[in-house]
């Protein structure tokens, strides 16, 4: 099984407020979630991807408030979710918590890919100022597929794992898991969300 990791500070929003803290929450993946997500690669730099659109740059920000509300957004359009409970889901919203492209599967890599797919077809590439809402945990893949599309800002509904943390951090891109009501870990580029670590 994973190992806990306290090596990195999050911030915890909560009420508008927030404090760094050690993160415990984010897991170091097991060996078999990594051989698995990574197709065999021997190591990480094996995965790494040129990216096109780098998001470091974007000048995207949104609220706590908006992040917050995004999950029941993200439930609320799941259609096939309703009648199957069985489906993950990817969603792209705009700064206001907006959803613009919502996409369902058996796989929340899937899904995302989906919506990329969407954008792609659509001409919409990059997809700068923009938030990528999933559900489950935020993986390696997930973190690189938003930075290759050019998404600046990724939250998922359960925890980052910790290469996906190391990924974002590298990448610029705004991690951000857990956001419930008025509370929510940001694990990378608080900027975004108008934070600064305390």
């Amino acid at each position: 099984m994973g190992r806990m990791t306290a090596r990195r500070r999050v911030l915890r929003v909560h009420d508008g407020a927030h404090t760094a803290r050690p993160d415990t929450l984010t897991v170091e993946e097991p060996l078999e979630i990594r051989v698995a997500g990574l197709c065999g690669k021997a190591s990480l730099d094996a995965v790494r991807t040129t990216v096109t659109w780098p998001v470091d740059g974007d000048p995207f920000t949104t609220g706590p408030a908006t992040l917050a509300g995004l999950p029941d957004e993200l439930r609320a359009a799941q259609r096939v979710f309703d009648r199957t409970g069985g489906l993950h889901a990817a969603g792209l919203f705009d700064a206001g918590g907006k959803l613009r492209c919502l996409r369902e599967d058996v796989g929340r890599h899937n899904a995302a890919g989906k919506v990329v797919g969407w954008a792609a077809r659509a001409g919409e590439l990059p997809l700068s100022a923009t938030a990528l809402m999933v559900s489950g945990r935020a993986s390696f893949e997930l973190v690189q597929k938003a930075a290759m599309a050019g998404i600046p800002l990724l939250t998922a509904v359960s925890a980052p794992s910790s290469l996906a943390v190391d990924l974002a951090a590298e990448r610029g891109l705004t991690l951000v898991g857990f956001p419930r009501g008025t509370s929510m870990n940001v694990y990378t580029r608080p900027d975004r969300l108008g934070l600064q670590p305390s």
